[in-house]
């Protein structure tokens, strides 16, 4: 996916004509903690919320201040990797999005990226979930996707996890169906390490519970 994909239209830029006091409450409507600042419609930076706080006058306006600007941006045929990657580094909650020109086109919130994210990992699916630990010379994932779709199952979604010092992988495989014990067996038989597994329905109905309830907090 790109960036151009994910972004929202439903929040507003500030602009050096906005007041702190303005912007302040933009920030905690939309629960940010950082917001893109244009003036007419040339993308100057992110400002965040932390120095705003400290303004005494709510009244200033924001082009009379000297504030930190982040010069934090994306193009719209970036990755999502380097979306996630800068809200990562950066510790922000939204990523601009500007066109080769330098035009501003909008922002990606955090909100958005988590959607996303679930979409990715088909966390709303019903199913259950292997976790593996393998050998990293035995990472074939066409391998796992055999022994799974030899049982009329379906790998819905897979993510690889390495660890520092280790030849040791573990891999995640979320499949379309919570009776996981023929395939655990095949995995076994295939010498496969299995080591957690989740095939509950009402677990599943919990996760897809938790992740509604937390999309509903960062919509509040």
């Amino acid at each position: 996916m790109y960036a151009l994909e994910l972004i929202s239209n439903t929040i507003p830029p500030l602009r050096t004509t906005d007041t702190v006091q303005q912007a302040l409450e933009r920030l905690s409507d939309f629960k940010l903690s950082h917001l893109p600042i244009l003036e007419d419609q040339q993308y100057l930076g992110l400002i965040g919320e932390d120095e705003l706080i400290e303004v005494r006058d709510g009244q200033q306006l924001l082009g009379s201040l000297s504030l930190t600007i982040l010069n934090s941006f994306v193009y719209p045929d970036s990755h999502v990797y380097d979306v996630i990657r800068l809200f990562s580094q950066l510790s922000l909650s939204v990523v601009p999005v500007l066109d080769h020109n330098k035009n501003y086109l909008g922002i990606i919130s955090i909100q958005s990226l988590v959607a996303y994210t679930a979409d990715l990992f088909a966390v709303k699916e019903p199913g259950g979930i292997i976790v593996l630990e393998i050998s990293n010379r035995n990472n074939s994932l066409s391998h796992m996707a055999q022994i799974v779709e030899a049982d009329n199952a379906q790998i819905l979604s897979s993510y690889v996890q390495s660890f520092p010092d280790s030849t040791k992988l573990e891999v995640t495989l979320k499949i379309n169906k919570t009776e996981l014990s023929g395939i655990i067996a095949s995995f076994e038989r295939y010498d496969y390490q299995v080591k957690a597994v989740f095939n509950s329905t009402a677990t599943d109905q919990g996760t897809e519970d938790r992740f509604n309830s937390f999309m509903n907090y960062l919509n509040v």
